[in-house]
Order: structure tokens, then C-alpha cells, then sequence
């Protein structure tokens, strides 16, 4: 028999529409329109659900990440070596993440775009597997292909970005598949009893080689070489299989003896009557638990059952979704285990006790290349994922599905076929009509359900909709209420969670996160931290309540076990570090953010927040942290503002002002703008200035510091009614605004109404500010306004106020100097000159008035 090349006899199959229109290449052009058409309306999908912890969050993605760190990390950006790593290695997936995001950046739309094409390419390769190696009518090999492209249980693989893992590897999963056949050639070339030759080692090479691509695209992909052996062992060596079958009926024992010998695959040819009940090796761990046992036969027929109806669809099926069996046959799903499917395999045909014959049956489904063939698509990739041989991370997961979901493709299209080639007419158009609804019902399915995955907020209501009973979708739907603000409604789905499970330790310590009484939230973070004592982010919130308390003591231990259960969470080092800083221990914070950048060198936050303690410190020169947590995060706005604070304390403006406007790039946020708009007044650009400030104004309205630091603003672009207007505008909703009243006097002053002016100074002074400083500097503005009054007695009592409030004020020292001057007393006018020199030895002024006063006494002496 040849694999491929060969002669193709007309099939059964009889439906005419739509299988009977196009050929060749308008069959492709129907696949690609199909496909395109079924997931058009996913291309504007967001980053959602892992999306985000895949791309968003990982720093191998961001293109200066290095490309060694690819192989060296897992999936989500972890080492591999770490505890806490999730264990998938999928490096070349990442690799077109990074691609991606080189070609067109973050947008999502390129994903969804690659996504959609990687799609419709398997889609076709599938119909080009089929109609090599699988049915020898062409028409069922595009009724595979039509109702993989629409099947719903695809959307999270395709809608979903990080489903790329499963569709690229599904790609090359088909790729190695066919370069293996081709690779194998002519089956039995030679004499009759001959195994197939390799007859290109080039493609066999190939075959090695995209299978080993797809291992490292998704695990999943590893299992194209049992297909490929299992191809070669059942298919391939078709006359080994019909000498076993016509020695069905053995005459003697001698001659199925004989052959038993002659067979080159007996373990996977021949089944023993010893070995027939013989449970693999994985059962006695099973059946060490019962409902374990129950619990994982279930989930495989429920994972058949979501292929066959994929009605009801979810992208979390954990925690409460899918409960325990606890009682045999307390679901009918059970009965499709794997013991049941293997005997109902066997026990129609029981050989005798003493016949190593193969069952007629095994033999018939081996004969069936599409059987089987189906029958492998659909098991082996699933091998994986199915609990069966090792434990993994979820339950059910729909994605895991795209590859399996071949096989169920070719089982039902022959299924079909072998429907139609017995039915009569009648009977034909009836399953014509029934195959084009179930297209149209399940393109409709899919489409419905890509709506789901175009934003976090429409996947995580679905899954309260589909999956009420599911704590863990009313936890992820809160979590995203929370980060909408939205509180009082992740409250109630975090209780909700609880409600339907207890002991889940995350919802309620982000309960308490949202809680405003500090004893409640205290109540909550043990709580958690009761259900587990190492929620490294429950001993966080409560160490950063404590400190907040001023618990120090208590807040630095759980803090440190914090670091301890959680050595990769960056938060925990910085609040730590600012604990110590708090307390002066500058040397121990220095120590515990070097601590933490050396765990989590991909921390944009933690470089910022040790970039503000070098400075808070006095290390002013020390930018380079700022710089990398640029480089690290290239959104981080927060990094930008501190870099361009820091470089406007250096006076270096151009370059502030830079950075101020990339951060404005990434967010148009109150805290870039009015920095810059700070930039703008202290450098006289008045216009510019006015209109950033009128931009914060105009995000947030409420604030009385961006109307006032507008007013100002005004005031001294010589707009002084307009500034005068807003000033009062702002006093009659706040009538505390003492900072209102001081410009209310500046601008009167400047008009020279030097009385209104010290109108209102003294109703600021009637707000009887706590703050001694600000005290000091009204009572210096009123001093000044008098002294402009030529009211100078009042003004030097207006000064001594100043300098009982605050003794270092050399300037309030000097007036009173000047006013002593001015009224002939020398003696007192030298003594506070002297005083004010004290504290400011280096004014010149001071020193001027010291000299006059010298040469007045020498006069008056005549010295």
C-alpha cells in the first residue's frame, strides 16, 4: 500500500452541498474565508485573563529584554530553576510574542491578527492531512476541515492570545505528521514480511525537527511521535496485522505460536487474555482514592462531552465548577472510563483463555485507517492534560481541547460517511440539511463567544452567568471590579466566592484590602493568613497595616516573612526598605533594596522606589535607577515624573521637561502635568503653563490646588482680574484656603491697595493655621504690607510675631534692623543686623547696612 500518491477510489459519500462545491484550491479559499469570517470579531479583542500576565506583565516579551532569558525562563517569565515557577517551557511561543510586539508594538490587534491566520492555516493543513493519509474521498476530508474551523470549543485558543501555544503547536503537530509519512514512503516495499524503509531521511530529520518545535511551542506538542510510532505500527504494517487476523481461528496451538513469533510488534499488536484486565501502571495510584479515580474518569467524559455539545462554555473551570464523584455510577459520564471503553473494546469478542489472538474487533478498528487514525488524533494529544499520568495545573481547560478536537473532526465526517453510504436518498438529504445546521450552529456558537473575549470585563461576567457555583470566576470578576473601583461590587462577589468556598485564602485578604475599618481589614488578613500561614501578600497587607499602627516590631517580622514565602514579590522588599527608612536604619533599607533587586530584577517599581531613596538620601546624582525602571517598563510614567523632578532640581530644564512629556505619551494624568505646568511658571513660559494647568483643571475639577496654582499662574502672566475672579472663586467653596487669601494680597498689593491687601492677610491669619511656618510667613506678609504703609511701628510688631515664630528667619530679623535704622536707633538697628548676619553670613545686603551704619556713627562721632 502507498501512503501517500495514491490512487483515491470514489467514497461513500453522497452529500452534495456544500461538499460538492469548489475543488482543490476553492476548497482552501472556503476554509479561509470561513475562518476568517467565524473570527472577525475577535480581531479587536483586548489582552485578557493570562493574556496579561504572558505579554503585559513579562519582561521577556519587551524588546531590550534579553533573548537567553526566553530559554532559561518559563511561560509567564519565571526561571525555571525558582520554586514558584509554573514549569511550562514554551520558548518559541514567547519568541512570536517578542516578534509581535517588535513588528507592531503592544497593540493587541497584531496578536489577534496572528492568532486568526495561524488558525486558518491549521485548518487547511488539516485538510491536506485528511486527504493524504486519512479518507480516500476528498469530500470528508473537507467536511473535517469545515467543522474544525467553526467548532466553539476553538475560541479560547484563537480569542484568547495566549491560546497561541495551542494553535502554533497544533501547526506544527501536522507538519511533523506529514513529513513523517513522507518520510516512510511505499508501506511493505520489498517482500511481504518487510517493515516500511525510510526511503528520505531529509524529511525524517524534518519530522524530528517540527516535532521538537512543537514541544517547545506547548508540552502537548511532544505527543506527534506517539501518533507517528502508533501510524507506523497499525497502519503502516498492514500485512503483519492481516496474518494476525487470519489466524483469528487457530487450529492449533503450534500455529498461533508461530504467529505470535512472526509478528514484529507484539506488544502493540497482540493482547494476551493474562494481560487483558491488567490495569496500567498509573490505576493503583488511582484507585488509592476512589473518588479520584471516579473524579478523573468523569472529567474525561466530560471533556468528550464538551467536544460533542459545546453549548455551554467557560474559561475557568476550577474551584466548585466540576464536583467530586464520591459514589460509583453517581454520574452516567463515569461509564465512559477508561476500564469501561477498554472492555467494551474487548469483551464483544472474547478470545480463548489460551489464544494470544487479537481481539476481531481491535483488528477491525486497526484495519479502519480513519478509526483510527481519528482515535489518535483525539487521545494522544489529550494524554497531557487528562490527570491521568501526572498532575496539572487546572481541571477542564477548553484550550487544551484544539488539538484533540482533529480527532473528533475525522470520527464524525466518517461517521457520516458511513451514515450516508447507507441511508437512500432520502436519507442522504437529511443529513445534508442536519451536517449545514450543525455548521451554522456552531459558526453562530463561536461567534457569540468571541464577544466574550474581547475584554476582561465581558470574560469574567460570562463566567458568573455560565458558572454561578464557581467561586473562582465570582474571585477573578471581583478582582477586576477592584481594579475598576468599583469596591462595594467586588465586595460582594469576593463574599460570594468565600460563600462557596471558605478557605480561599486570596479572596479574603483582598476582602480586607477593600475594608475601610483598619479592624476589619486586621480581622481579614489573619483570617487568610489562619486558612494559610505563607499568603505572602495577606503577611504584606497586614505588615503594612501594622506599620501603619506603628507597630514597628511586628510590622518588620511579617514583612520579613513575606520576603520569606514570596522571595519574587518586590512589593514586600520596598515596604520593608521604607520601614527602615522611616527609622533611620538607613543602611539595613539600602541593604534590603539591593536584596530585593538582585530576587526581582525585572522590577520596574522596586528600581523607582530605591531611585527615591537615593535621593530622599541625598544620593541627587544617582538617576540610573529611574532609567531602568524606564527601560524595564517603558510605561512607566511614575519613573519619568521622579527622573524629571530630580533633573529640574539640577536646573537642567530641557531635559525635565523631556521626560515630563513622555510620560505624558504614555497617560494624561494630574501628577505629570502639574509638575511640568510647575516647570513652565518657575521659568516664566506663563502661556504654557497656563494651558497644562488648564488641562489638569480641567481631569480633575475638584481640586483646589490645580485652580489656584492656575490663579497664580495669572496673576503673574499680568492677568490679574481673571486670577482675581478665580482666587474668589475658590474662597467661596473652601473659605479655609489660607494659600487663597495670600495671593487674594499679592495681587491686591500689586495694584498697590496695599489696605485690601492686608484685609486679606488677616482673614487668612483668622484661619489660625496650626502650621508655625505658615503663621510666620502671614505674619512676614503683613509686616511688609504695613512697612509699604509706612506703618512701621505696626510692621515691627508684625516682624517680632515672626521671629517668636520662627527665630531662624533672618529676613524678619533684617526688617526689624531696617525699621530700627530708619527711626534713629542705631544700637538697635546693629544689634538685630548682627543677628540676622548669624544666620545668613553671607548676604551682602546685610552687610551694606552694617557699613552705613558704621559710617553714620563715625559721622555723628566725628570719628
Amino acid at each position: 500500500m502507498t501512503v501517500h500518491g495514491r490512487e483515491k477510489t470514489p467514497g461513500p459519500l453522497r452529500l452534495s452541498v456544500p461538499l460538492e462545491a469548489g475543488r482543490g484550491a476553492g476548497r482552501y479559499a472556503v476554509l479561509l474565508a470561513l475562518c476568517a469570517l467565524c473570527y472577525s470579531n475577535s480581531l479587536h479583542g483586548e489582552f485578557v485573563h493570562d493574556d496579561v500576565w504572558a505579554i503585559s506583565n513579562n519582561p521577556d516579551v519587551r524588546p531590550g529584554s534579553s533573548l537567553q532569558n526566553i530559554f532559561t525562563n518559563d511561560f509567564w517569565g519565571k526561571r525555571m530553576a525558582d520554586n514558584t515557577s509554573h514549569k511550562s517551557y514554551r520558548p518559541l511561543c514567547i519568541l512570536t510574542f517578542k516578534l509581535n510586539i517588535l513588528l507592531g508594538g503592544m497593540t493587541p490587534l497584531y496578536f489577534h491578527v496572528v492568532n486568526v491566520c495561524l488558525h486558518c492555516a491549521v485548518t487547511c493543513l488539516l485538510m491536506h492531512t485528511c486527504d493524504r493519509c486519512v479518507f480516500d474521498d476528498p469530500r470528508l476530508a473537507f467536511l473535517t476541515a469545515l467543522l474544525f474551523a467553526v467548532h466553539p470549543i476553538h475560541t479560547e485558543a484563537v480569542s484568547g492570545i495566549v491560546g497561541r501555544a495551542d494553535v502554533l503547536a497544533c501547526m506544527l503537530f501536522l507538519l511533523a505528521f506529514l513529513s513523517y509519512v513522507r518520510s516512510v514512503g511505499v508501506c511493505g516495499s520489498g517482500s511481504a514480511d518487510s517493515l516500511p524503509s525510510t526511503v528520505s531521511v531529509w524529511a525524517l530529520g524534518a519530522s524530528l525537527l517540527l516535532g521538537t518545535c512543537a514541544m517547545l511551542v506547548k508540552e502537548t506538542g511532544i505527543t506527534v511521535f506517539g501518533v507517528c510510532v502508533f501510524y507506523d505500527a497499525l497502519v503502516l504494517c498492514r500485512n503483519c496485522l492481516n496474518r494476525s487476523q487470519n489466524a483469528a481461528h487457530c487450529p492449533n496451538e503450534h500455529e498461533a505460536a508461530g504467529s505470535a513469533e512472526q509478528n514484529p510488534f507484539p506488544g502493540l499488536l497482540t493482547f494476551e487474555p493474562s494481560l487483558a484486565f491488567n490495569l496500567p501502571l498509573f490505576f493503583p495510584l488511582l484507585l488509592s482514592s476512589p473518588s479520584r479515580f471516579l473524579t478523573y474518569c468523569y472529567l474525561l467524559a466530560f471533556n468528550a462531552w464538551l467536544l460533542l455539545s459545546p453549548a455551554v462554555l467557560c474559561y475557568d473551570w476550577q474551584v466548585g465548577s466540576i464536583p467530586l464523584v464520591e459514589l460509583w455510577f453517581s454520574y452516567g459520564w463515569a461509564k465512559l472510563s477508561p476500564p469501561h471503553c477498554f472492555l467494551s473494546l474487548y469483551l464483544p469478542f472474547p478470545p480463548p483463555s489460551h489464544s494470544p489472538c487479537i481481539s476481531p474487533l481491535s483488528l477491525s478498528m486497526l484495519e479502519n485507517r480513519e478509526v483510527l487514525l481519528g482515535v489518535l488524533f483525539l487521545v494522544f494529544p489529550f494524554i497531557p492534560a487528562s490527570n491521568l499520568f501526572f498532575r496539572v495545573g487546572f481541571v477542564v481547560a477548553e484550550r487544551v481541547l484544539y488539538m484533540p478536537s482533529m480527532g473528533y473532526c475525522i470520527l464524525v465526517a466518517h461517521g457520516l460517511g458511513r451514515l450516508c453510504s447507507v441511508v437512500g436518498r432520502w436519507g442522504t438529504t437529511a443529513l445534508t440539511v442536519s451536517t449545514l445546521l450543525l455548521l451554522l450552529l456552531f459558526s453562530w456558537k463561536t461567534v457569540q463567544q468571541n464577544d466574550i473575549w474581547l475584554s476582561r470585563e465581558a470574560l469574567f461576567r460570562s463566567g458568573i452567568q455560565t458558572l454561578p457555583h464557581n467561586a473562582k470566576v465570582h474571585y477573578n470578576y471581583a478582582n477586576f471590579l477592584k481594579d475598576r473601583g468599583r469596591h462595594q461590587e467586588a465586595i460582594h462577589h469576593y463574599k460570594t466566592a468565600l460563600r462557596l468556598y471558605p478557605r480561599h485564602a486570596s479572596a479574603m485578604n483582598n476582602l480586607g484590602t477593600l475594608t475601610r475599618r483598619p479592624e476589619d481589614a486586621e480581622h481579614y488578613y489573619r483570617t487568610a493568613l489562619d486558612t494559610n500561614p505563607q499568603h505572602n501578600r495577606a503577611l504584606f497587607n497586614l505588615g503594612n497595616l501594622l506599620k501603619s499602627q506603628g507597630k514597628k516590631e511586628e510590622a518588620e517580622a511579617l514583612l520579613r516573612d513575606s520576603i520569606r514565602f514570596g522571595p519574587h514579590f518586590a512589593d514586600a522588599y520596598s515596604s520593608l526598605a521604607s520601614l527602615y527608612a522611616e527609622q533611620k536604619r538607613f543602611a539595613e533599607a539600602n541593604e534590603v533594596y539591593l536584596q530585593g533587586i538582585e530576587s526581582c530584577p525585572d522590577s520596574s517599581d522596586l528600581h523607582n522606589n530605591y531611585g527615591v531613596f537615593l535621593v530622599d538620601t541625598g544620593e541627587f546624582s544617582r538617576v540610573a535607577h529611574y532609567q531602568h525602571a524606564v527601560r524595564l517598563k517603558p510605561t512607566h510614567y511614575v519613573a519619568m515624573v521622579n527622573l524629571g523632578r530630580l533633573l529640574r532640581s539640577s536646573n537642567e530644564n530641557k531635559e525635565a521637561e523631556s521626560w515630563y512629556k513622555k510620560a505624558l505619551q504614555v497617560t494624561r494624568k494630574v501628577d505629570i502635568l502639574t509638575p511640568l505646568g510647575a516647570l513652565y511658571y518657575n521659568t516664566g513660559r506663563y502661556e504654557e503653563a497656563l494651558q497644562v494647568y488648564r488641562e489638569a483643571a480641567t481631569l480633575q475639577p475638584d481640586s483646589t490646588d490645580i485652580w489656584l496654582a492656575l490663579a497664580q499662574v495669572l496673576a503673574m502672566a499680568g492677568r490679574s482680574k481673571e486670577a482675581e475672579k478665580m482666587t474668589l472663586g475658590i474662597i467661596s467653596k473652601q473659605g479655609s484656603c489660607i494659600e487663597c487669601y495670600r495671593l487674594l494680597s499679592a495681587i491686591y498689593s500689586k495694584r498697590g491697595n496695599y489696605t485690601e491687601a492686608l484685609d486679606a492677610l488677616d482673614k487668612a491669619l483668622l484661619q489660625n493655621p496650626i502650621d508655625m511656618s505658615v503663621r510666620a510667613e502671614l505674619h512676614f506678609s503683613k509686616g511688609n504690607q504695613l512697612r509699604e504703609m509706612n506703618q512701621l511701628d505696626r510692621a515691627f510688631e508684625s516682624y517680632k510675631l515672626v521671629v517668636e515664630l520662627k527665630p531662624d528667619q533672618s529676613q524678619a530679623w533684617m526688617n526689624m534692623g531696617g525699621i530700627q535704622h530708619i527711626k534713629g536707633d542705631y544700637a538697635a538697628a546693629r544689634q538685630y543686623y548682627q543677628r540676622a548676619l548669624i544666620l545668613t553670613p553671607g548676604s551682602k545686603l546685610l552687610k551694606e547696612n552694617l557699613a552705613k551704619l558704621d559710617r553714620l556713627e563715625r559721622r555723628l562721632t566725628g570719628a
